[in-house]
C-alpha cells in the first residue's frame, strides 16, 4: 500500500539512500533538509522527491513543516528520523553550544518529529517510526560525549514509544549503523579512516544502501510484529 513517508536529513548520505529505497517501495516520499540547499535541489531534480527545509531541532518549525507536508501529500504514516550532526571535542574542551546543538538536533528531533505525527497515526491505527541511532551510541566514542549521549538516548526513546504505541498498530524501531561511506566519514584523515576499517570484521565501510534496505523492511506493512528493537548494521564492529 502506498503511504506518505517523511525522511529527515533525507537529501544526502544515509538519508538520500533511505528516501530512494522508500520511493522504490512505492511510497510517496518527502525529504527534509536544513542547510545544504544546493544538494537538496540536485537531489529533488534527480529523484523527483519533494524537499522541505526546516530545523528538526526546533519544535515549532517541525509543527509547521509536518502540517505543510500533510496538507500537500496526505497524512504521514512513515517517519524516518535520520537527521544528525557532529560537533566533536573531548568533554573537558567541549563548550555549552557544542553539547546542546548536538543534543537538540540528534535527540530533541526525535520528540519534535514524532510528537507531530503520533496522534494522527494513533487515530488511523497505523504507523511506522524508524529512528537512526549509531554504533557510537552503543559503545561510546572518544571525543563524542554529546553525540554518543544523543544516539544512546534514541534507543530508550524508541523502546518507550514502542510500548505506548503497539496496541495502535504503530511500530517504533531503531537502527544503529556502523561507519558507512558517507561525507561525514570520508571527511576524516586517511590514517583515521584506515583505523576505522581495520576495526570492522567484514573489512569495509557500510554502504548507505545497507541501512536503506533495513529501513525499507521495517517500514513495510508486513513488519508489524517487529517493534521496540534496535538493529545493529555495523559489519560486526560491535556485537550487542
Amino acid at each position: 500500500m502506498r503511504r506518505t513517508a517523511l525522511v529527515t536529513g533525507g537529501t544526502r548520505g544515509l538519508g538520500k539512500a533511505i528516501s530512494i529505497a522508500l520511493q522504490k517501495a512505492g511510497h510517496q516520499v518527502v525529504a527534509v533538509y536544513h542547510t545544504n540547499t544546493d544538494a537538496a535541489k540536485i537531489f529533488s531534480e534527480t529523484t523527483s522527491i519533494p524537499v522541505f527545509q526546516w530545523n528538526v531541532g526546533d519544535f515549532e518549525a517541525c509543527r509547521i513543516g509536518v502540517s505543510q507536508v500533510e496538507h500537500d501529500f496526505g497524512s504521514v504514516d512513515i517517519l524516518i528520523s535520520n537527521a544528525g550532526i557532529t560537533s566533536d571535542a573531548v568533554l573537558h574542551r567541549m563548550n555549552h553550544e557544542q553539547w546542546w546543538t548536538v543534543i537538540n538536533t540528534n535527540l530533541g528531533s526525535m520528540f519534535n518529529m514524532s510528537r507531530h505525527v503520533i496522534e494522527g497515526m494513533r487515530e488511523r491505527g497505523f504507523g511506522r517510526i524508524i529512528n537512526i541511532s549509531s554504533v557510537n551510541g552503543e559503545k561510546g566514542q572518544l571525543g563524542q560525549s554529546n553525540y554518543a549521549a544523543a544516539k544512546a538516548g534514541i534507543l530508550g526513546f524508541t523502546k518507550a514509544l514502542a510500548l505506548e504505541s503497539a496496541r495502535k498498530n504503530i511500530t517504533v524501531n531503531a537502527i544503529a549503523p556502523g561507519y558507512c561511506d558517507t561525507d561525514m566519514v570520508s571527511a576524516v584523515t586517511p590514517e583515521i579512516l584506515q583505523n576505522i576499517i581495520s576495526s570492522i570484521p567484514v573489512g569495509r565501510l557500510g554502504s548507505p544502501g545497507d541501512i536503506a534496505r533495513m529501513v525499507a523492511f521495517l517500514a513495510a506493512e508486513d513488519a508489524g510484529f517487529v517493534t521496540g528493537a534496535t538493529f545493529d548494521v555495523n559489519g560486526g564492529q560491535y556485537m550487542n
